[in-house]
C-alpha cells in the first residue's frame, strides 16, 4: 500500500510530535514564571512607603485674584517613621501654589486635582520623601 492509497481520514490519524512539545513548552514556561514570582522576585518589590501619622494643619486663607480668597485646611499624610515633617513647609508651599489663582480655575475639578498633584510633588521635595499624601481639609472660596 502506498500513501496516495490511503484515504483522507487515515492520514489524519497519524500520530503528531508537535501537540505533546508544544503542551510541554507551556507548562515549563508557566513553571519558571511561578518560580521567578515567588522565589527570585526580590522581597518587597511591590510594596511602597507604608503610610504613618496624618499631620492635620490650621485652616488659612490666601489672597485670589480680584479680591476673592480661599479658605484652606491641608493634612499631611506621612511615611511610616518620619521624623521632621511639620507644617510650616507645607504652608509656605501651599500659599505659593494657590496665591493670586483664579476662582474659576479652582471651581473646575480638574484643574483643584492638578493642582492638589502640584502641591504632593512639591511637598515630596522639600520633606525629602517623608510625605507620601496630602489631603485637603477645607476648601473654601468666597
Amino acid at each position: 500500500m502506498s500513501v496516495t492509497d490511503l484515504s483522507p481520514t487515515e492520514v489524519e490519524e497519524a500520530p503528531s510530535r508537535k501537540k505533546p512539545l508544544l503542551i510541554v513548552a507551556v507548562v515549563v514556561i508557566a513553571l519558571a514564571a511561578a518560580g521567578w514570582w515567588f522565589m527570585i522576585r526580590p522581597a518587597g518589590a511591590d510594596e511602597g512607603p507604608k503610610p504613618g501619622e496624618v499631620l492635620q494643619l490650621e485652616p488659612i486663607q490666601i489672597n485670589l485674584q480680584d479680591g476673592h480668597y480661599l479658605k484652606i485646611g491641608v493634612a499631611l499624610q506621612a511615611v511610616e517613621g518620619a521624623e521632621h515633617v511639620e507644617g510650616s513647609k507645607a504652608l509656605d508651599a501651599t500659599i505659593e501654589l494657590f496665591s493670586g489663582r483664579k476662582m474659576a480655575d479652582l471651581a473646575d475639578t480638574k484643574r483643584r486635582h492638578r493642582l492638589k498633584e502640584q502641591l504632593l510633588e512639591e511637598l515630596d521635595h522639600r520633606y525629602h520623601g517623608e510625605v507620601m499624601e496630602v489631603y485637603f481639609t477645607d476648601f473654601v472660596t468666597q
